[in-house]
């Protein structure tokens, strides 16, 4: 019998079509929840099928050109299971003609052979691939999947489920076909990483236990999390709400519950999704502290982020078939680098702290860099910090797919926010039916305990009288909505006599905020006259304590997020926040501002949940038609399952408008790291993140427009180190003067 080549190894071994098919089937089935570990068998079992094909033999054995062959495993599945499995063929076509390209559209019947679409794709020219039915035979089973979608009755929430499926059957696949390639091409090469949940757990309760209990305010903290853990430990919910007031201590009690819940029911991991890469640095190291080795922490954000260092091609078939030997670069490259590497394309790990952008755009992407890892979000724990943040547009979006995530991949997921907005009319809207949902705090007579600090709406001002209001005050925290505000008041105070002044944000690197977070704690807690200045990232996940507060007018979770800076641990009566406005604002926030200005007259307290639950209802309204037009079947006319446009919608999902870019600050400390950048090693690239400030793509143009900074491998390097100093970061727009 012909020896039918899938693979070839730089050192000669030969990877038959059969083993490939096979092996891919078993891992891709592997990956798959109980229901759908049949669909993915068969999607492992006919994704290769066009290697049986003499052209792609001819190919790999050197003498002929490349031929496409993803196709011709589509469309064997789609005619076999045209007549009666119509819903089950156009899956695993979908799945199995992109598994290189990506999920395609639909597209229409009569779209021409030319056309990027699935239709487009079976009317291309077709190969003899005989040789299949010999080696395999067709296989394509009544599986448990079909029934269960059979019993949706709305033809648009049949489509969103599908669509959803869709996605998730193709990462089973892709991963395992990117796995199964990899054993035979590098069977030395490492992926995964390991950790011990029970250890994990019994570090998170001593460090709970170590805090002192004593005033009332640290008494309701500890009342409050203990709803929580008896809440998560008796329920059987498949979605908990965690309603906790800023200051009640949200981010140990989370993961102590998800702890708690992975290892009661077994779970696979925790991947705790937070909006603001600033956050995730701040999380990341208060996990690593209390955990150690025993828990290992994989970070995947803007800053972490190794899915595109090679770029990724978009053909139909990348020449995976004829894989490079690893560049041999420094020993650690090959080992923690591309480990770490391996592992954020799937999320093979305990613990995964990722921002909003990576998971959601993960869950709606078309392309298998994205997709492969969503499989790993079954049977998991997620929690999502700051769930008042996902953007109005995206909502329907974002709550879907929470609800099909946790209905159909048995995961269980915990949404966190001190401002919890009312999603229950979206919940209602556009989950399925039976996805249980449970309130985790139930009790919130002790949320008046945080009521610490008094809300002041002062109106028009300007920098020069915020700034003599924060120097009048003992200790003051001042947060501003744009950088270049942050410097300039920075710039203003910096020099008042007896005073330590301090700015803070993301034009600053990592290493140079934790150094001044570090010296801001130790004034405040000797008792200094301290000002810190700071944009919003000091609003979540920075344990600091104010005396006062003043806040640039913004969305009314802002500002109480603010105010959880203010008298914190409870020692004064009352504290003092408040909110001034500078100038006009734009878009989405100048909105939220215009509502948050109307409460201060409405309200006394608006900080009390009657006013929050105004304010949410008041945004919701303003945007209700937004919010319900932003899904994937409102791109398509009939709802038909040959005609979902995966790419097309694909596109047009980004959850955020502004994408910011990491600039490495050159220093002493990095010099060598920058010096091994030029040798591509990947471990490298991570250790340089602490040393990287954010700009937007804007400023990022601007400033190689002007050559000050240059590219190397994949990352761009500040080259003129006069535009950065530690205490306000980067200014692209400063001016120097020179002596001639």
């Amino acid at each position: 019998m012909e020896n039918y080549i899938a693979h070839t190894s730089n050192d000669g071994r030969v990877q038959s079509v059969k083993q490939h098919l096979e092996g891919t089937a078993k891992l891709s089935c592997d990956n798959a929840v109980p229901d759908f570990k049949e669909i993915a068998y068969c999607c492992g079992l006919y994704h290769d099928l066009g290697k049986y094909s003499p052209e792609f033999q001819n190919y790999i054995r050197g003498a002929g050109a490349k031929t496409v062959h993803a196709r011709s495993g589509a469309v064997r599945v789609i005619d076999k299971g045209m007549a009666s499995r119509k819903l089950y063929a156009y899956m695993l076509g979908y799945c199995i003609g992109g598994h290189h390209s990506g999920l395609p559209d639909g597209g229409v019947e009569n779209d021409n052979k030319e056309q990027p679409t699935l239709w487009g794709m079976l009317k291309r020219e077709k190969y003899d691939c005989s040789a299949f039915d010999e080696e395999i035979g067709d296989w394509l089973p009544d599986d448990p999947l079909l029934k269960m979608l059979r019993e949706i009755p709305d033809a648009k929430e049949l489509i969103e489920v599908y669509a959803f499926l869709t996605r998730y059957i193709y990462s089973c696949l892709t991963d395992a076909d990117f796995i199964d390639t990899e054993r035979f091409c590098q069977p030395d090469a490492e992926r995964g990483i390991e950790g011990d949940f029970e250890a994990a757990y019994k570090k998170v309760c001593a460090k709970l236990d170590s805090f002192e209990c004593v005033t009332d305010l640290q008494k309701a903290r500890s009342g409050i999390q203990s709803q929580v853990y008896e809440s998560m430990k008796n329920g059987d919910a498949n979605i908990y709400i965690v309603d906790m007031p800023t200051g009640s201590g949200k981010t140990l009690c989370s993961i102590k519950a998800a702890l708690e819940t992975v290892i009661k029911h077994n779970k696979k991991r925790i991947i705790y999704v937070i909006p603001y890469t600033s956050i995730i640095e701040q999380t990341a190291d208060l996990f690593r502290d209390i955990f150690g080795d025993v828990l290992p922490i994989l970070e995947h954000h803007s800053n972490y982020d190794f899915d595109n260092i090679d770029g990724e091609k978009d053909d139909e078939d990348k020449d995976d078939d004829k894989k490079k030997k690893p560049t041999e670069e420094d020993e650690e490259s090959q080992t923690t680098g591309e480990k770490l590497k391996k592992t954020c394309e799937n999320y093979d790990a305990p613990l995964i702290i990722t921002t909003n952008v990576q998971f959601f755009e993960s869950l709606y992407h078309n392309r298998s860099s994205r997709l492969r890892k969503l499989h790993n979000f079954a049977d998991s724990v997620l929690v999502f910090d700051e769930i008042h943040t996902l953007p109005l547009k995206y909502i329907q979006s974002c709550l879907r797919a929470i609800g099909y995530i946790t209905k159909y991949l048995n995961s269980t997921a915990i949404l966190m926010s001190a401002t919890m907005p009312d999603y229950t009319r979206f919940i209602k809207k556009y989950l399925p039916r039976d996805v249980k949902i449970e309130n985790a705090v139930k009790d919130k007579s002790l949320f008046s305990r945080f009521d610490k600090c008094r809300y002041e709406y002062i109106g028009q001002s300007d920098i020069q009288t915020i700034a003599e209001k924060a120097l009048a005050e003992e200790n003051a925290l001042v947060i501003v909505n744009k950088k270049n505000t942050a410097r300039e008041l920075y710039n203003m105070c910096k020099d008042t006599p007896d005073c330590s002044v301090y700015h803070l944000s993301t034009y600053m690197m990592p290493a140079d905020r934790t150094k001044a977070i570090d010296k801001i704690r130790k004034d405040l807690k000797n008792g200094l006259k301290t000002i810190v200045i700071s944009t919003s990232l000091i609003e979540a996940g920075v344990d600091l304590d104010f005396k006062s507060v003043f806040r640039e007018i913004a969305g009314l979770d802002n500002i109480i997020q603010s105010g959880g800076r203010c008298n914190r641990e409870g020692k004064m009566k009352v504290g003092n926040v408040v909110v001034f406005r500078l100038g006009d604002l734009r878009g989405e926030m100048d909105l939220k501002a215009d509502i948050t200005e109307k409460l201060f007259e409405e309200y006394e307290n608006i900080s009390s949940q009657e006013a929050v639950q105004a304010y949410y209802d008041r945004i919701f309204a303003a945007d209700d038609t937004t919010i319900d037009g932003n899904s994937i079947t409102k791109l398509m006319g009939a709802m038909r399952p040959d005609g979902i446009p995966f790419r097309t919608y694909a596109q047009s999902f980004n959850f955020i408008e502004s994408e910011t870019v990491g600039i490495v600050i050159p220093c002493e400390e990095n010099a060598e790291l920058i010096e091994k950048l030029e040798y591509g090693a990947l471990s490298v690239k991570r250790k340089l993140q602490p040393y990287c400030a954010s700009v937007s793509k804007r400023e990022l143009d601007d400033m190689i427009k002007t050559g000050i900074v240059e590219q190397k491998n994949g990352m761009y390097i500040l080259s003129e180190p006069k535009y950065y100093n530690g205490e306000t970061g980067l200014d692209i727009n400063a001016n120097f003067n020179y002596i001639l």
